[in-house]
């Protein structure tokens, strides 16, 4: 799955884009996890460009996020498209996960 990488201070913005399904999901997971393992703890999930994401691709936010509590580090999602939004608020993970509006506002909670 494409995603672009970018630095601000501490944090690391993620850009998926397009879909995360099934599909691309392991690939995905493997992208993000390899990245905590060369030692990122904060992490910006900028949904922005992401039109769709199953339950494969909320069960991968969902262990980047345990992954990174648990080594003290932290995951922040910003700019979720409505229709994403939607499945985020339907499976509850709205109530769980750190969201801002802004990458700006993301990376400022982080830093």
């Amino acid at each position: 799955m494409p995603f672009a990488i970018d630095k601000s201070g501490s944090a690391l913005i993620c850009h998926p884009e397009g879909q995360v399904n099934s599909a691309n999901a392991a690939t995905f997971e493997a992208d993000l996890m390899a990245q905590v393992d060369q030692g990122e703890q904060r992490i910006v999930l900028d949904m922005g460009r992401l039109d769709y994401i199953s339950s494969a691709g909320l069960r991968v936010v969902l262990l980047l996020a345990k992954k990174l509590k648990q080594s003290g580090g932290a995951l922040i999602l910003c700019d979720i498209q409505p229709n994403v939004r939607e499945v985020f608020e339907i499976s509850g993970f709205l109530a769980i996960l750190k969201v801002c509006a802004t990458r700006a506002e993301a990376i400022a909670a982080l830093n």
